[in-house]
């Protein structure tokens, strides 16, 4: 076991993502409280060179100067929504990992719901179309033909003794 946690930590530590180490010690601010103002919106921006990644987690070049200019303009005193109002005018709507509800992005916000409750309601209109054609199956296939039903209308009168089979 002694040899074991020495060499599970060693694979943990070497599989684990560099995104970690993606803000540079020379980035962070020294007032604690403006530095988690920049994490926080860093973590909301989009890394234009990876997509989908903030600028938080990524190690782009672009990704590091996208960092500093939030902090530059933390420093300067600007609010969080006017960090990010420069940002959306300087690059576009795309920067932002969760796009505003706005009218111009309504339907990027309604389709996932939609197509949510289309899929279940597709499922639900099979799995009813599904149980009643069992059902009418089921019902079909015990119904008696009219020469069946006369031969049990005569069993049950007692008129024809029943036929055993060994």
């Amino acid at each position: 076991m002694k040899r074991i946690l020495p060499a599970l930590l060693a694979i943990m530590l070497t599989l684990a993502p560099s995104v970690l180490f993606a803000v540079q010690p020379d980035e962070i601010m020294a007032d604690p409280a403006q530095e988690a103002r920049a994490r926080n919106l860093s973590r909301e921006l989009r890394c234009m060179v990876c997509q989908n990644q903030s600028i938080d987690d990524s190690d782009a070049p672009l990704a590091r100067d996208l960092r500093l200019l939030v902090r530059e303009r933390i420093a300067a005193g600007n609010t969080d929504q006017q960090v990010m109002d420069f940002l959306v005018a300087r690059y576009g709507e795309f920067v932002l990992l969760k796009p505003r509800v706005e009218s111009r992005t309504l339907l990027l916000w309604l389709i996932p719901p939609l197509v949510l409750a289309g899929g279940g309601l597709a499922l639900w209109y099979g799995n009813r179309r599904r149980n009643r054609a069992a059902a009418a199956e089921e019902g079909a296939s015990f119904q008696l033909t009219p020469e069946e039903e006369a031969r049990l209308e005569k069993l049950i009168a007692g008129e024809e003794p029943p036929k055993t089979s060994v």
